[in-house]
């Protein structure tokens, strides 16, 4: 009997829910942040249960990152961003003020564990992007606070914010995070490295608890989606509602403001008195009393 091919086994590692997936394997993962962040790491800890996924609507969507902390109690919050958000009614980028709304849940999260502010933890917010945001062809864009009146002078907040170009040509990085981006682009294989991740996302696509997460996933975005689409047509017809009315009372007005200038005709004003009264344009007077 021929395996039947569903759209999980369609993914590569740009998808988040899959990218998810692949995170979550330890070795992987910690090796990416060694390899980003030129450090040793001990062991790392996921701040979420290995075997769920985040699949519920909040104000920003479907969450599909991936919390982590090391040895040496360092956050970080790692995502896949496909495609460049754009806000449709103002025509500005998401991305920047999304970097801000993590930073808050990092902070928050662990404000509620019950840290005091001054023991906040380091933080790293990384995301992997298949476009340029910047538009400099840097590999990797790195973000922490300075001192615009002073640009040696940093905030030490110890929060930082990683953007990195998978398509970028500029700035060093190592060879198992250039084979990375190239898997990512083209689902190239290039290295051991990329043979491991490869050989991992067939395993995790043969496993069945994901394999009904990833249905659970699906069935919700469908949810979303139709929920959204509801609203658009709601929306629409209330619009449409909204406009045939103002033009039904607007139409109204105009043929009221007709048949007076036609009583006014009748009774032998003059052409520019009528229009004076009625708010009609000369010309139209002249028209009506020429019918």
């Amino acid at each position: 009997m021929q395996k039947q091919i569903s759209n999980l086994d369609k993914l590569t590692l740009s998808n988040d829910f899959l990218f998810k997936h692949v995170m979550l394997r330890k070795r992987i993962c910690k090796h990416i942040l060694e390899e980003l962040l030129h450090t040793e790491i001990a062991d790392i800890t996921y701040l979420e249960a290995e075997q769920t996924i985040d699949v519920y609507p909040d104000s920003h969507g479907i969450r599909l990152d991936v919390r982590i902390a090391d040895t040496a109690n360092t956050h970080y919050n790692l995502e896949m961003q496909v495609k460049n958000p754009v806000n449709r009614a103002t025509g500005k980028f998401l991305l920047p003020k999304r970097t801000r709304y993590y930073q808050a849940m990092l902070d928050t999260d662990m404000l509620q564990k019950g840290q005091d502010y001054d023991e906040l933890s380091p933080t790293y917010i990384i995301f992997f992007c298949l476009f340029d945001f910047f538009q400099d062809s840097q590999r990797i864009y790195t973000f922490k606070k300075r001192c615009l009146e002073n640009m040696n002078i940093e905030l030490a907040d110890e929060a930082v914010i990683m953007f990195l170009n998978t398509l970028g040509t500029k700035g060093d990085v190592s060879p198992d995070i250039q084979s990375l981006f190239d898997y990512i682009n083209s689902n190239t294989i290039t290295s051991n490295f990329t043979r491991e991740v490869a050989d991992t996302i067939v395993e995790i696509k043969n496993d069945k608890k994901v394999r009904d997460a990833y249905m659970t996933y699906e069935m919700r975005m469908k949810d979303l989606r139709d929920e959204a689409h509801a609203e658009g047509l709601a929306e629409g017809k209330a619009q449409g509602l909204a406009e045939g009315k103002a033009e039904g009372l607007a139409e109204g007005k105009e043929k009221e403001k007709t048949a007076t200038a036609k009583r006014l005709l009748s009774m032998g004003l003059s052409v520019e008195d009528i229009a004076k009264a009625t708010s009609l344009s000369v010309e139209q007077v002249e028209a009506i009393n020429a019918e």
